[in-house]
């Protein structure tokens, strides 16, 4: 997938998002919010975020709206049951005497903007059994799929793929 991150200016929003998020990860892992480790925490989120520099516009992509964390639970229960499904179907397969398996190199794209958006959304195919996203350009994901039965063009495999993750990722990604 084509960079855009070296043309793309940080905002202030993707500091205060990398910051809250390293200081949350400093809190979690210290286990305390005792005055002396917030405030070592804090230096170092501060330090971390002066070292991302330029990385940081990758967050560009996030939506802040008072409904993301809840878009973004939505897109983990999917996923969640989605890998569950997906690790039953590929279970059967193998265990079938006849491998039931179409394997194709289908095309999929996304109507997700940003950078984030859509390695989010390559890697939930590469995670889900059964798929793998080969190739990012663009707007367009190549995937290896192992069953392709339910149609290789554009239109079903991006419906039968890679929809339902692009419908609860958008909640909170762009």
């Amino acid at each position: 997938m084509p960079s855009t991150l070296a043309s793309a200016s940080v905002t202030p929003a993707a500091y205060v998002v990398g910051f809250c998020s390293s200081l949350l990860t400093w809190v979690l892992l210290t286990g305390s919010l005792a005055a002396d480790e917030v405030l070592l925490g804090m230096l170092v989120s501060l330090v971390v975020m002066l070292a991302a520099g330029q990385r940081l516009a990758l967050l560009s992509g996030l939506r802040l709206t008072p409904l993301a964390p809840l878009h973004l639970l939505r897109y983990l229960a999917y996923f969640f049951g989605q890998l569950a499904r997906s690790n039953l179907d590929v279970a059967r397969r193998v265990i079938s005497p006849t491998l039931p398996i179409h394997p194709e190199l289908v095309e999929v794209r996304t109507g997700l903007k940003s950078d984030l958006g859509r390695m989010l959304l390559a890697n939930s195919i590469t995670l889900t059994p059964g798929t793998l996203t080969v190739e990012a350009e663009g707007d367009r994901l190549l995937v290896h799929w192992i069953d392709s039965t339910s149609g290789g063009d554009l239109e079903s495999a991006t419906r039968a793929i890679a929809a339902g993750f692009e419908k609860h990722i958008s909640g909170f990604l762009k």
